[in-house]
């Protein structure tokens, strides 16, 4: 009997090429032909797939975020209850930063692909938005909880307004990681100042309302 096609482990495969040939080789080598190429598939199941090379980026764009999403509770406390804000949001930065191997090739993807929106046509900017919008909603709603009292507009814009800095911080910091001028260590330091700004120091110092 023949064995039944996991259409999604199969879709898996071929981003998975993907990424690998974009952190490789950049995102114009990412043709059909040489993901099917590291993906061991043919041409043909690349394109029945993703139809056109939009749809792949596309779909690689959302795997490699789906994948940094997956690492943000590797950094958080074991135990029951709702993790401190601090340390969810030192999770999900730890996670962003290129610490290791796979990050570090995540984070070279995710710059050619946010190079290629501003002047590729292949990449149309408003496809890559909507991580990066996820991101400022879950930074903020943790600056929200670790301030306290009851939300009001001016908190929520300020606690926003923080989340875009944070973030923005963190795109910093691994642009300088991956040219070199910043070590993993140096980054997460600047990542707990940072912290200690924004929503206090650990044990209890209160951020900034």
């Amino acid at each position: 009997m023949p064995r039944r096609v996991d259409h999604d482990e199969r879709r898996r495969q071929i981003t998975d090429a993907c990424r690998r040939v974009v952190a490789r080789d950049g995102l114009e080598a990412a043709t059909f032909q040489a993901v099917a190429g590291e993906a061991g598939v043919s041409v043909r199941l690349v394109q029945y797939y993703f139809g056109h090379k939009r749809g792949l980026l596309v779909a690689t764009h959302r795997a490699v975020i789906e994948g940094s999403a997956g690492r943000f509770g590797g950094g958080l406390p074991e135990g029951g209850g709702e993790p401190p804000p601090r340390a969810v949001l030192s999770a999900v930065l730890a996670a962003l930063l290129p610490l290791d191997d796979a990050r570090r090739a995540d984070a070279v993807v995710l710059a050619a692909f946010h190079a290629a929106a501003l002047t590729n046509e292949a990449i149309e900017p408003e496809e890559l938005r909507g991580a990066p919008r996820a991101l400022v909603d879950l930074v903020a709603a943790q600056v929200l909880r670790a301030r306290g009292g009851e939300p009001d507009d001016r908190r929520e814009r300020a606690a926003r307004t923080d989340a875009e800095v944070v973030l923005a911080s963190a795109a910093g910091l691994t642009q300088g990681m991956l040219a070199g001028h910043l070590t993993g260590d140096v980054a997460l330091a600047v990542v707990d100042r940072l912290l200690d700004h924004v929503v206090g120091m650990p044990g209890g110092v209160s951020g900034t309302s």
